[in-house]
């Protein structure tokens, strides 16, 4: 988003490494990797950046600025 995109929905990825360490503790302690249940992330993050919607003529209504868990100005 910081190299010019206009909106991003998508998992948190600090939050899938957090659960990703959760799953690197079970192996070392005996748990076969094939028992781990798959799971999916649970938080997404949604960034918009301003700087690319003012360059392209674009206004972002205020409820969903308002939406948005960060906004690049």
């Amino acid at each position: 988003m910081d190299d010019g995109g206009l909106m991003m929905y998508g998992p948190n990825v600090a939050d899938m490494y957090r659960r990703s360490a959760a799953f690197v503790d079970k192996i070392l302690k005996g748990a076969k990797p094939a028992d781990l249940p798959i799971e999916q992330p649970t938080k997404f993050n949604f960034i918009i950046n301003l700087k690319t919607a003012k360059a392209l003529g674009l206004t972002i209504p205020p409820m969903v600025l308002g939406r948005a868990d960060q906004v690049i100005e």
